[in-house]
């Protein structure tokens, strides 16, 4: 082993730039149709989907010291 480093990975440029482009994203970000529609999508619709669906089952289940056998509605 005359002479190698072992201990010293080879750096490989593809990850070298993948983290370059992680690390900086902000710098390259243009707001789009599609980035507009997603973000949209991520921020006002999912939590509004969420918000209805605990707002319209809130308290129709009650989850505590069930045991098997135990219906989980209160009707």
């Amino acid at each position: 082993m005359a002479g190698l480093e072992h201990y010293r990975l080879a750096k490989d440029p593809a990850i070298i730039k993948l983290g370059n482009m992680i690390q900086n994203r902000y710098r390259y970000f243009r707001w789009t149709k599609r980035t507009a529609f997603i973000s949209f999508m991520y921020v006002i619709v999912v939590p509004g989907c969420v918000g209805y669906l605990g707002w319209k089952y809130d308290g129709q289940w009650d989850m505590r010291a069930k045991r098997r056998g135990d219906m989980l509605s209160d009707r």
